[in-house]
């Protein structure tokens, strides 16, 4: 008998123990609350012990968390463009007692969602809507994320970033834009051909100037002196060969000679 109770004594105990003691694990803080009310300091990741008949331990996410939301934009022209967008926000560990206290458990609805949707109805009015399909998309999520820091401030919570994930465009307002980028395309490949084109015609002009120019520089150093000069110096190499010669010459020049005499040349004068 005696065995028995100090069995149920030790169960009760070990139950007791177990009941009064949670983990929390990485990525989260614990919060607790004694008869209803928020604690100012959180439980960081480890064993935290309470009393379980007055106090409770609450465990909130610091991790990324990833809100994605379906809704449709208003544009600057009044059109409506349904959008997908992820907003990605993480809870301040330091401040989840004054989250929990002011905002409660789901401040992610009760909170973080009114405030986005504010924020992006406030911004997209402010841009076309083929803004938003093309190179304005980046600028209007970070607009975004800025209006959303600012109305969250000091709140705890801390987003991220603001992701548009997908843009959903009028049928005709898509298809003009496709082919005003297209368009775009075309003209830019035609400027590069036109491009490639006049750095030919400027590399031919100014081989052609080059070639004139050294012709001239030519044709200025020929004098008569240098000519005859010349002449003579392609006689003597023709005359070092035993064989019969033709030589072209103005008159004026002198009948080649072989060393070992007279080789038969024929002078064919040319008569000015």
């Amino acid at each position: 008998m005696k065995s028995l109770f100090n069995f149920l004594a030790l169960f009760v105990v070990l139950a007791f123990v177990l009941s009064s003691c949670t983990i929390v694990r990485e990525g989260e803080v614990g919060v607790k609350r004694t008869l209803g009310k928020y604690q100012e300091k959180s439980v960081d990741k480890g064993v935290a012990f309470y009393n379980p008949f007055i106090t409770s331990i609450q465990k909130v996410s610091t991790q990324t968390e990833n809100l994605e939301v379906g809704l449709n934009l208003p544009s600057k022209e009044g059109l409506n463009i349904r959008a997908e967008i992820s907003i990605l926000y993480s809870l301040n560990g330091s401040k989840a007692a004054e989250v929990l206290r002011q905002l409660g458990v789901n401040y992610e609805r009760s909170v973080v969602l009114p405030v986005f949707r504010s924020a992006v109805a406030d911004v997209s009015s402010r841009y076309y809507a083929k803004d938003m399909h093309t190179g304005q998309r980046a600028i209007i999520e970070e607009a975004i994320r800025d209006q959303m820091m600012t109305n969250l401030n000091g709140r705890g919570i801390n987003v991220e970033n603001v992701l548009v994930k997908s843009i959903q465009l009028p049928t005709n307002l898509a298809r003009s834009i496709e082919e005003k980028l297209e368009a775009e395309q075309q003209s830019l490949r035609m400027e590069f051909v036109l491009t490639q084109a006049k750095q030919e015609a400027d590399q031919q002009r100014i081989r052609a100037e080059g070639t004139r120019d050294a012709q001239l520089i030519i044709a200025e150093g020929l004098t008569p002196q240098i000519l005859k000069f010349k002449s003579i110096e392609a006689f003597l190499e023709l005359a070092k060969s035993p064989n019969a010669k033709i030589i072209v010459s103005d008159g004026d020049l002198p009948i080649m000679m072989n060393e070992s005499g007279p080789v038969p040349v024929v002078v064919a004068s040319k008569k000015k």
